[in-house]
């Protein structure tokens, strides 16, 4: 996990709807990252914050993508400081 990273589950909100996580989110400050497009449609119609990190088309084991979020560390520091953007594409390579 990043430094200052929570698990929606460690937030009680395994369960829950999408647009809880997402308020959560917004409230708290996170970034949200996710292989599930339905947290991109949210960016799209609501827009930002959160910033969402999607994994588009993500269907390879929790450890790729670990080592897909640690390898684009620089780039997903870029995309959080920038103003400008909402949503992050990442697809394995």
């Amino acid at each position: 996990m990043y430094p200052g990273s929570k698990h929606i589950a460690e937030a009680g909100l395994g369960e829950s709807p999408d647009r809880d996580a997402w308020e959560y989110a917004k409230t708290a400050g996170f970034a949200i990252v996710s292989a599930d497009s339905d947290f991109y449609e949210l960016a799209m119609t609501i827009g930002p914050p959160p910033k969402i990190v999607w994994l588009r088309r993500w269907a390879h084991p929790t450890k790729d993508a670990e080592a897909m979020l640690r390898s684009e560390a620089l780039r997903i520091t870029e995309f959080e400081r920038d103003p400008e953007l909402g949503v992050l594409i990442l697809e394995k390579k």
